[in-house]
């Protein structure tokens, strides 16, 4: 995350100051509620594995532990934008939010007695005692801000020395929580969770998810939404049901839940693609179960027709593809929503779609004029996942609108002779239609999809 310093803006520790006045009290206000409301139950359970009997207590972590209150502090000092400091900002206020929340309405209890310890490190846990309870334990709120200080800290610390300190630091803190006998192991998963969670709501670049959502009009988007969502509904039962390491189901039915959440809500945004091609740190994290399931099916639907297809004058199209796949190409145009680019070119452009959706004519007019543009490189490879959908009808976007192509019957049987895989749908077929409207054409005819 390290990068070229940048110059601060001013008055920033003013903002700081305020940020600090605001979180402070609501974080001691609202954790002393939850924890005295917590004390009230009879109903409070306790979440923890066999093996965690064995787990030792080291009392010099408390140290790193306490440090944290500190590094909090400190975070607020390193952003050198406003909109930086206020994404931080709104990132540990979210993280308050959502664990306070939890702690409300799922209340757990920290099961071990620790025994009484004497000396510096039993007078900081007799500190800490005097204010923390041992409830509320799951997503660990000492996690979750740990994640969003930890990458505050990571964005303005260079040098491998430097780093390497920061990173082994942070990672004793986060060990710290289990050898404090603070929290159960369940705690520490849930709470990165829910750090990067709150990363993702509010993204360094970009507009927030939360502002910027928008209900899907598609029925196809409204149908994969809800598969996806069926999907996440099911491995979280698994997970709730069998217990155990089943529990680690809850990652990926989480993947599953906001995957549908960008069908239904967010569109391809909600994946973070930037402009270079990198799905940002916390879209990785958050859907790292989808992700690697999402790379697998593109090999395994493209395993007997793993190389590009050349369509016309330099433009081919294809899979996406892996490191050192790419060479022959001097440009890439990505119109893959889901998954990072990994190959290097000297031209890049990406058009983010969601899978099996159907490109809108302003996307296909700008795919068109992108193709036009990059294959002025050299040969260029237009992708997406398989290469049979979203790139197809982005090649024949460029191939009606540069006038190759006279009509979506003719792009389709051209498309179709160099890759025979190619499938477009009637609403694919539409979708061109309205580009060629949009930019000026005659309304050409649609092609029989013939089981295509």
């Amino acid at each position: 995350m390290a990068g070229a310093a940048v110059s601060r803006e001013a008055g920033l520790w003013k903002r700081g100051i305020v940020w600090l006045l605001l979180l402070a009290p609501l974080f001691f206000a609202s954790y002393s509620f939850a924890n005295w409301l917590s004390s009230q139950r009879d109903d409070v359970g306790s979440l923890m594995f066999a093996w965690e009997n064995r787990m030792p207590l080291w009392p010099w972590t408390i140290v790193p532990y306490w440090s944290i209150d500190l590094l909090y502090g400190l975070s607020f000092l390193l952003p050198a934008t406003r909109r930086e400091m206020d994404r931080h900002g709104l990132r540990l206020l979210s993280v308050q939010l959502l664990c306070i929340a939890a702690f409300l309405l799922w209340p757990l209890r920290f099961t071990f007695e620790r025994p009484e310890l004497d000396g510096l490190f039993g007078s900081l846990f007799d500190v800490l005692m005097g204010f923390d309870k041992p409830f509320n334990q799951a997503p660990s709120l000492h996690i979750a801000l740990l994640v969003v200080i930890w990458i505050m800290f990571a964005r303005h610390t260079h040098g491998l020395w430097l780093r390497g300190l920061l990173h082994g630091w942070f990672a004793l803190i986060g060990v710290s929580v289990l050898t404090t006998w603070q929290h159960h192991f369940i705690d520490v998963p849930t709470g990165v969770l829910a750090g990067w969670l709150c990363v993702w709501l509010w993204p360094q670049q970009g507009p927030s998810p939360l502002l910027d959502w928008q209900l899907a009009r598609e029925p196809q988007r409204w149908r994969l939404a809800l598969r996806y969502g069926l999907g996440a509904a099911l491995l979280s039962a698994l997970a709730v049901n069998l217990g155990g390491v089943w529990l680690w189901l809850l990652w990926p039915s989480f993947s599953l839940l906001l995957v549908a959440l960008n069908y239904a809500l967010f569109d391809a945004a909600g994946f973070q693609k930037d402009a270079k091609g990198h799905l940002s740190s916390a879209a990785c994290w958050l859907l790292a179960p989808y992700l690697a399931a999402a790379w697998l099916n593109s090999r395994l639907w493209t395993r007997k027709h793993p190389q590009a297809d050349e369509v016309s004058e330099g433009v081919w199209l294809g899979r996406i593809p892996a490191a050192g796949q790419a060479d022959q190409f001097h440009a890439l145009l990505d119109l893959c929503a889901e998954l990072p680019r990994r190959a290097p070119a000297k031209a890049y452009r990406s058009l983010p779609v969601l899978d099996l959706s159907v490109p809108n004519a302003h996307t296909l007019q700008a795919a068109a004029q992108a193709i036009e543009t990059l294959r002025q490189q050299g040969p260029l490879l237009v992708y997406c996942a398989l290469g049979y959908s979203r790139s197809a009808t982005a090649v024949a976007a460029w191939l009606l609108h540069s006038g190759r192509c006279q009509s979506v019957p003719d792009a389709l049987a051209r498309l179709r002779l160099a890759r025979p895989q190619v499938v477009l749908s009637e609403a694919h077929q539409r979708a061109l239609v309205d580009m060629q409207q949009l930019s000026g054409g005659a309304t050409p005819v649609l092609a029989a999809t013939h089981g295509y």
